[in-house]
Parts: C-alpha cells; sequence; structure tokens
C-alpha cells in the first residue's frame, strides 16, 4: 500500500463525508438565516423560534434525503471493500 492510495482513500472519504453533511445542514443554515432576518425584523427574540423550524427542516431533509445518502455511503463502502485485494497485494 503506497502512500498515494492512502490519500486517496482518505481523500473519497472526506468528499462522502462533506456531500452528506452538506445535503443535510445546508437546509437548516437556510431556513436558520431566513427566521433570524424575520426576527431582527420583528424584534422578536425567541429562541425556540429559530430551533423548531431548523429541527422540522432537519427531519424532513433526512426523510427525503435518506434514501440517497444511504447509496451513496453504500456505494462507497463497497468500493472500498471491493478494492482491498488491489491495496493490500
Amino acid at each position: 500500500m503506497t502512500p498515494e492510495h492512502v490519500v486517496s482513500i482518505f481523500q473519497n472519504a472526506l468528499e462522502v463525508t462533506l456531500l452528506m453533511c452538506m445535503v443535510v445542514l445546508v437546509p437548516a443554515l437556510i431556513v436558520g438565516l431566513i427566521v433570524s432576518m424575520l426576527q431582527a425584523a420583528t424584534q422578536i427574540n425567541e429562541m425556540t423560534l429559530s430551533f423548531i423550524p431548523k429541527l422540522i427542516i432537519t427531519v424532513l431533509t433526512l426523510m427525503l434525503a435518506g434514501p440517497w445518502l444511504l447509496r451513496v455511503l453504500m456505494e462507497f463502502t463497497q468500493t472500498l471493500l471491493h478494492d482491498i485485494p488491489y491495496i493490500v497485494g
């Protein structure tokens, strides 16, 4: 196993991790920004007003994108397990 193989595997793992996190975090970030702008405009400083919409959007995003996220993770794992003989030998 050469250092290039290790770096390639690590890079692929980081890309999959970043992709999976971004799918969940970006909608929550956008909703949080919109709610914060509404709170600033109306001067309502209620903590639950920003937490509940982000929680709902995160759950909905996981429900809608969950099968796709699982497929991406399974493809990465299958590729990694399939390449073990080539990496070791």
